[in-house]
């Protein structure tokens, strides 16, 4: 692919983020055709109802025919399985990429999986999504400001590189590259643990009231409950198997945090106001950083 216009887009797993970048490449006029496959019809239908998607295909053979790039857009413990079948049908100059939240093993998959065709992964993750899911969920303005991080290995051809980095840039995303170590151990401090805490705290108040008063509970909760708790609505099977994926870095955020608790039941315990309010405020001043860092 000589230059960032896109003749034939492939994506598997047309749903948020696969959707959501289709209508932005049609937005920025940068694809002239997309091809949809997945696991769910009614899902691709809606997507081509909706103009996300160009056509549906069942079948590899046809769909990878002349593709400048296949994206993947499915739970990361697919990977595997999915570069297996589509490594006979790849053609030389076509491009892989994905939108896994983890890198380590996505890279190790591609690597065994598509070995000819490796240096032609690029790994990527758009920082960006929502609680919602499936094409119509989609939106062309998904990725406008957000950040998008490549984790390209020695290997990865620098042309594919460049082509993928041209292609978010055009969807309105910031782009950067970092190690995939990097990126995991990241990202299971920014975003594996607070989802793991949403869930967490969802079961806690499962089990800890009774189908009489979960109403009462639900209708005298404020906004506060509902943004920390609306992440728990995401996809249990993508959550799952991001988790796994990133279990040995995301088990030392847990302890990490697990030592946090600690002291704050001990400062709870002291009924030591003092070091309460030292607590939250050095808590206040770190948001603030980041958010002004951020920004």
């Amino acid at each position: 692919m000589k230059d960032t216009m896109l003749n034939k887009l492939v994506i598997i797993g047309v749903g948020l983020i696969g959707g959501s970048f289709a209508l932005s490449l049609r937005k920025a006029e940068l694809v002239k055709h997309i091809t949809g496959l997945g696991r769910s019809k009614e899902n691709l239908q809606k997507a081509l109802e909706l103009g996300v998607i160009d056509e549906i295909s069942d079948n590899y053979s046809q769909a990878l025919e002349k593709a400048d790039l296949v994206l993947l857009a499915v739970p990361v413990g697919q990977t595997a399985e999915i570069l297996k079948k589509i490594n006979p049908y790849l053609e030389p100059q076509t491009i892989i990429s994905d939108v896994g939240s983890t890198k380590q093993d996505v890279i190790a998959a591609a690597r065994s999986s598509i070995p000819e065709h490796f240096k032609n992964f690029v790994p990527a993750h758009p920082i960006a999504g929502a609680e919602l899911s499936g094409s119509s969920a989609a939106t062309a303005d998904l990725f406008k400001g957000k950040s998008l991080i490549l984790t390209p290995s020695d290997e990865t051809d620098s042309d594919s590189i460049e082509s993928i980095q041209k292609l978010w840039q055009g969807c309105g995303a910031h782009t950067s590259l970092m190690t995939p170590y990097q990126h995991d151990e990241m990202l299971a401090m920014t975003s594996h643990l607070p989802h793991i805490l949403a869930f967490t705290f969802m079961n806690h108040m499962l089990s800890n009231s009774t189908e009489k008063n979960a109403d009462t509970l639900l209708n005298f909760a404020g906004s506060g409950f509902r943004d920390f708790t609306r992440i728990a609505s995401s996809s249990p099977e993508m959550w799952k198997d991001i988790c796994l994926a990133n279990r040995r870095l995301l088990l030392q955020q847990i302890r990490v945090y697990q030592n946090e608790l600690a002291r704050m039941n001990e400062i709870l315990e002291d009924g030591d106001g003092t070091a309460l309010e030292k607590f939250f405020l050095n808590a206040q001043v770190t948001r603030g950083k980041f958010l002004k860092d951020k920004h």
